[in-house]
């Protein structure tokens, strides 16, 4: 696996990012949707990566820096080719190294609370995240699941 930063003109990362956005507003209530758009993620607090084998888009995943030493990862993706094959995992690993990198020591973020998001919810709890308060910007919302980690 090899990660590239912030290439977003890339059609096939492009194309996944748009599904991705598209899939969770029509998945989240209104007020309730905290998915970024591909110019949301080029903001200067954020970093991003596209996830590869070989050729083969296997996902990608952006860093927000909040605090000093904290983290949030947002536009968590994984290609539907690579879905539940083990990929989701291992994209996370990726990414928490990527964060370690960037001195980051607590990862945390935001999931929907329905039941479209379970599968997440189930991969973060795996990956050792654990249910905790809102962070940063975010408030108390039936519809939003707040996890976090130290790294």
């Amino acid at each position: 696996m090899k990660s590239i930063e912030n290439n977003f003109n890339n059609p096939r990362v492009n194309t996944l990012l748009r599904h991705h956005f598209v899939q969770l507003k029509s998945n989240s209530p209104e007020g309730s949707t905290h998915v970024l758009d591909i110019e949301g993620l080029k903001i200067p607090s954020i970093k991003f990566w596209s996830i590869w084998d070989n050729e083969k888009l296997i996902g990608c995943g952006a860093l927000k820096f909040l605090d000093e030493g904290h983290g949030e990862f947002k536009s968590i993706r994984v290609s539907d080719e690579f879905r539940n094959l083990g990929y989701g995992i291992k994209l996370l690993s990726h990414l928490m190294l990527e964060a370690k990198k960037n001195k980051i020591k607590r990862i945390s973020l935001e999931t929907g609370a329905g039941n479209f998001f379970k599968p997440a919810r189930k991969l973060f709890e795996k990956a050792g995240f654990k249910a905790c308060s809102p962070f940063a910007h975010y408030k108390e919302d039936p519809n939003s699941c707040y996890y976090s980690k130290e790294i």
